[in-house]
């Protein structure tokens, strides 16, 4: 491309208002702002308000959320991505609302991306805030990134990624890749399954998955199951989902997990996971055997 690439950073917010205030602080502090910074509400009119006070430059999309308690992940990562594209966007970062970037996270993402490359940088966990909240400075030194993944060096690009280590908390791309990949696929709502998804849609078109060095995300500390047993419904409705276009489970680790508290059983004679919840509890193809992943 020409001249410096316009990099747009996407999020999608409904609630975890501090969160959002948080990554804004982060992001006006960086060594390289968002071109465009594009905060997709879900059925959540108070977030754009506190986008627009906090972030003037800040593009608002209000999404609807068709079924309480299912946000539409794949759909509002996607009409991130179509408003940041509309305004001229050729490298797109997604950060969930959770997630802090680092000081040069946006200038490597910017710098690293190239078409055919999926580029994700590391992730930590960040532990409960300190009285007063956190404070930018410090998230280094809380915590290391996600065992579960790749951690390069700040100067490191590791390339040939397994697409199915794929997460939605940070990654970044070129424009002319997010067409290739074609976006996330919408059929998913609710919690699991639709990063995975995309994961394989950008092997499917030849994307190179990348895990880059020097650009990292913290993430902000929240209550969590583990397994996360209230999105048992959504984890098993977006696994026969992807089982279906892919052949095979995805969160599998999470199954089993089910399974060991009683809340899922797996019948090998009909090849189905069904809800052991209740006696006659819905059914879902597939079966054991995929790679385990984390949420």
């Amino acid at each position: 491309m020409n001249g410096p690439a316009h990099v747009a950073v996407i999020t999608l917010v409904a609630g975890r208002h501090r969160h959002l205030a948080l990554q804004q602080a982060a992001l006006s502090r960086g060594a390289r702002p968002p071109d465009t910074y594009v905060v997709v509400t879900m059925d959540d009119p108070h977030a754009g308000a506190l986008a627009a006070r906090h972030s003037p430059a800040a593009t608002v999309v209000p999404l609807d959320v068709p079924r309480p308690g299912r946000l539409p992940l794949a759909a509002a990562r996607n009409a991130g991505a179509r408003r940041a594209l509309e305004l001229g966007a050729d490298v797109l970062v997604f950060l969930d609302v959770d997630c802090v970037p680092g000081p040069r996270s946006v200038a490597r993402y910017s710098e690293a991306a190239s078409d055919g490359r999926l580029l994700c940088g590391t992730v930590a966990y960040l532990p409960p805030p300190p009285p007063g909240g956190y404070r930018l400075t410090e998230l280094a030194d809380l915590a290391a990134p996600h065992p579960a993944r790749p951690a390069p060096r700040p100067d490191q690009l590791l390339t040939a990624g397994d697409p199915d280590l794929f997460w939605s908390l940070s990654f970044a791309l070129s424009a002319s890749t997010w067409r290739a990949v074609g976006g996330f696929c919408e059929e998913y709502t609710g919690y699991g399954g639709e990063d995975t998804d995309f994961g394989r849609l950008a092997h499917r078109a030849g994307v190179d998955l990348c895990w880059l060095g020097g650009a990292p995300a913290y993430h902000q500390y929240h209550p969590v199951d583990d397994p996360p047993v209230r999105h048992l419904d959504d984890i098993l409705r977006n696994g026969a989902l992807f089982h279906s276009r892919w052949g095979r489970w995805p969160m599998e680790g999470w199954m089993h997990a089910f399974a060991r508290l009683g809340l899922v059983r797996f019948d090998g004679e009909s090849g189905h996971w069904k809800d052991a919840r209740t006696p006659a509890g819905p059914s879902h193809r597939g079966g054991p055997g995929t790679r385990r992943r984390s949420g």
